[in-house]
């Protein structure tokens, strides 16, 4: 799905990158890959530095069946746990799939520059959804949305 927004209806802050920092499962510290990674925050710069606000910003996003596919994976692995069921190394793969297909749109909307991971650049993904009528689920166990932002890069 594509929609057009208004650039300043983008929730974006320096500290909404630093949520990369909260612990998570096996990870009391947050992501390992912050400040290591290229493309990973803090060393990014906030979206407004990256894409040009005076010109169409898009919302590309998909969204997957993470219940249907939690399902199957109940069939194919009975012994397997909850954690294992919803891991995303078994069905991330293939929702990036359609999310690259989406993002191919761009001659029909006319962007030359897609940011993948809009949360690095200090977007609020989860008020820019709601935003757009979509609430997220946190964690998703029904549908899980990839979100890219696209436009024109900033010179």
């Amino acid at each position: 799905m594509i929609i057009q927004l208004n650039p300043e209806a983008i929730p974006f802050s320096k500290k909404f990158q630093s949520l990369c920092r909260h612990p998570y499962r096996r990870h009391p510290r947050g992501c390992p890959n912050f400040n290591k990674k290229s493309g990973c925050p803090p060393a990014q710069p906030l979206i407004n530095e990256v894409l040009d606000f005076s010109r169409n910003i898009y919302l590309i996003y998909t969204e997957f069946d993470l219940a249907t596919h939690a399902e199957k994976m109940k069939v194919l692995h009975p012994n397997w746990s909850k954690h294992q069921i919803y891991c995303v190394l078994y069905w991330q793969s293939t929702a990036r799939k359609v999310l690259r297909q989406e993002e191919g749109a761009r001659q029909k909307y006319q962007f030359n520059f897609i940011c993948k991971s809009p949360e690095a650049n200090g977007v609020n993904i989860t008020e820019l959804m709601k935003k757009v009528g979509i609430v997220l689920e946190w964690p998703p166990k029904k549908i899980s949305r990839l979100v890219s932002l696209a436009g024109w890069k900033k010179k």
